[in-house]
């Protein structure tokens, strides 16, 4: 019996730094072939490394365009550009017939999120978006135990997504590449499990934000921010997406979500266990657990060869676009509540 043909993946950019956790992820899987292609790592910000040099440290094929991935044929591609470039590379995979799997956020603007989805659809072709922490396990077991109606009726949400500032990759401070700061790196993640759990669409967002943290760096984007939802149902949802750690904090941070429910409260904190310890260069925390990165790219390359379409998908994508562009639109009116 024939063996099946290789999938083929290109990992389009290094930009963000999950793109090294997916690339030791899809190398680990049996019957894939990978390649990456970072040209935009020349021009980075940053000394972080990039390019041929980064792909030759994680053992990777590369190749120096965009269009020799393409040109290599392949199956589907992993998009972890910059923010801003996620559209046209969506959009240039979608014209060549690949599917996609596309970091968070899903694009800058409502709009692009919306063309890019709707590029996929007419090429027929898949469009995931990246958000892994729902595939921890605490997070699909907080779901399951909401779900089955035990507690009664969801009451509130808040939610906490803090972290460092990620200085080591520059453009998450650039509005031009980011669309803006700790509003758009940390809302998105608990804005997806919202999604997840609620399963209706934001009614009106409110938020406010400020560069206090690490204003000595005089950034121009946001460092803090806290950003509350209401929905239909009326269950109300606060996110705080400060970029709050020290940055001689040992992990980059922590995503922690309460529900409070009509007969009681779930806590979930998927990266809430590790191994701590001390070495030369001060303290150190070792995470334990699932490896929510491998989970998210086990569900993308099983979509691809079944061909059904993988969670979350597009649609996802482009709500929580609209919770991060209402929140920022609200900020910059003093806390305006936006409808959506």
């Amino acid at each position: 019996m024939t063996a099946p043909r290789p999938l083929r993946i290109a990992v389009l950019s290094f930009a963000h730094t999950h793109a090294l956790s997916y690339v030791h992820a899809l190398q680990q899987m049996p019957g894939v072939e990978l390649i990456a292609a970072d040209p935009d790592g020349a021009s980075a910000p940053d000394d972080a490394p990039r390019g041929a040099a980064l792909a030759a440290e994680l053992g990777v094929a590369y190749v120096e365009t965009y269009d020799e991935a393409f040109a290599w044929g392949p199956d589907a591609v992993v998009v972890a550009a910059e923010n801003s470039r996620h559209r046209a590379l969506v959009e240039q995979a979608a014209a060549a017939g690949v599917h996609v799997l596309c970091e968070k956020p899903l694009a800058t603007t409502v709009e692009d999120a919306i063309a890019m989805r709707d590029a996929c659809d007419r090429a027929g072709v898949l469009l995931m978006v990246a958000y892994p922490v729902r595939f921890s396990p605490a997070v699909r077991d907080a779901v399951a135990e909401l779900r089955s109606g035990r507690l009664g009726k969801i009451l509130g949400v808040t939610g906490i997504n803090n972290g460092k500032l990620p200085q080591d990759r520059a453009w998450f401070t650039d509005p031009a590449l980011a669309g803006g700061g700790a509003l758009v790196d940390h809302v998105v993640h608990c804005a997806d499990l919202l999604d997840e759990l609620l399963g209706e669409r934001a009614q009106t967002v409110r938020a406010v934000s400020n560069s206090i943290l690490h204003g000595e760096r005089d950034l121009a984007v946001e460092t803090g921010g806290l950003v509350t939802i209401q929905y239909p149902s009326g269950v109300i949802a606060t996110i705080d997406c400060s970029w709050s750690w020290p940055l001689s904090s040992p992990t980059w941070g922590g995503l922690t979500l309460e529900v409070v429910a009509e007969r009681g409260t779930v806590t979930v904190s998927p990266f809430a266990k590790g191994v701590a310890g001390h070495d030369a260069h001060g303290e150190t925390w070792t995470p334990v657990g699932a490896d929510l990165d491998a989970l998210l790219l086990q569900e993308f390359v099983q979509a691809v060869r079944a061909g059904r379409q993988p969670q979350p998908d597009a649609g996802v994508g482009i709500r929580t676009v609209e919770i991060v562009k209402a929140a920022q639109e609200s900020a910059s009116r003093a806390g305006t509540p936006i409808p959506l």
